[in-house]
């Protein structure tokens, strides 16, 4: 199968990221470099190939930026998600264990702040950008049809929404709350035809979800 370069595009900062995700769950929490700064490496390596393959993406140009509505519906439905991916928890609720866990304490048990930054500007502002162009502008109108970047979103099947989804919920521990999280921002490109509502949306749940772990602890959700 050979791939355009606006797939590759949308499919390479995401396989990247998944890669270092992988080698940052398998190093021993011994190791003589901490395991936790490779999401730093992963924040720079995975921006800077977003920032090479910018000009691919023109379901984020200027001109497709939400207007005051779409910004309202965007923020509402990413803290709904927010609220019911903290209560999506129970243990028939997720799928085996996280692969790479991230608790940014520092030996003493006190708050690693450079960590929990890092972390945070990955999960709210990186990964948003990253999961929408794959999982929905990529991987959601492909299902549709191949030549993905011919289709509307507003014209996205059901088949391909749900499809999506499932593929989407295999990539996390808490499958239920990633079924309500997935079906959200598909809906909301299809509702909208902005890839940037979904962006913001997974922006608004991933940033509030970040603020709420770390002033409560709950490092699983991490």
């Amino acid at each position: 199968m050979t791939f355009s370069r606006a797939a590759i595009a949308r499919i390479a900062p995401f396989a990247l990221f998944m890669a270092l995700l992988a080698l940052r769950g398998a190093l021993p929490a011994d190791a003589s470099f901490d395991p936790r700064w490779v999401y730093g490496v992963t924040v720079v390596a995975v921006g800077g190939l977003l920032w090479y393959f910018r000009s691919e993406y023109g379901e984020l140009a200027r001109q497709t930026l939400p207007d005051a509505r779409q910004w309202l519906l965007a923020v509402g439905t990413g803290l709904a998600v927010f609220l019911l991916w903290i209560q999506l928890d129970a243990p028939w609720m997720q799928l085996g264990q996280p692969s790479a866990t991230f608790v940014p304490l520092t030996a003493a048990g006190g708050l690693d702040w450079p960590l929990i930054v890092m972390r945070w500007v990955g999960a709210a502002l990186l990964v948003p950008v990253m999961e929408e162009l794959f999982w929905r502008s990529y991987l959601m109108r492909w299902l549709a049809r191949p030549q993905f970047e011919a289709v509307d979103p507003a014209h996205v099947g059901i088949k391909a929404i749900v499809l999506s989804t499932f593929v989407f919920m295999l990539a996390h521990t808490l499958w239920l709350a990633a079924i309500v999280a997935g079906l959200a921002y598909a809906l909301l490109y299809v509702r909208t035809g902005k890839l940037w509502v979904p962006v913001i949306a997974h922006a608004v749940t991933n940033g509030v979800l970040g603020i709420w772990v770390v002033a409560t602890g709950q490092w699983q959700f991490w």
